[in-house]
């Protein structure tokens, strides 16, 4: 069941259509450009930079937990 959970999380944060991660700033600028290929790719590294430390300290904790369960 854990395992399951485990991989619901991270598909969760595979999926970059589902969230809107620029500021308001960077946002304002791309679009004002008419350019949108340029802004849906600013987006998603935005949202790749976000998700990579959490996956990170994610799989962390997970072999802490595993560790102190042995």
């Amino acid at each position: 069941m854990k395992k399951v959970l485990f991989i619901a999380f991270v598909f969760l944060f595979l999926i970059p259509q589902s969230s809107e991660a620029q500021c308001a700033m960077c946002r304002a600028v791309l679009e004002s450009e008419g350019n949108v290929a340029v802004a849906e790719g600013v987006n998603n590294g935005i949202k790749y930079l976000m998700a990579v430390p959490y996956v990170l300290v994610g799989v962390l904790f997970y072999f802490v937990y595993k560790k102190m369960k042995a």
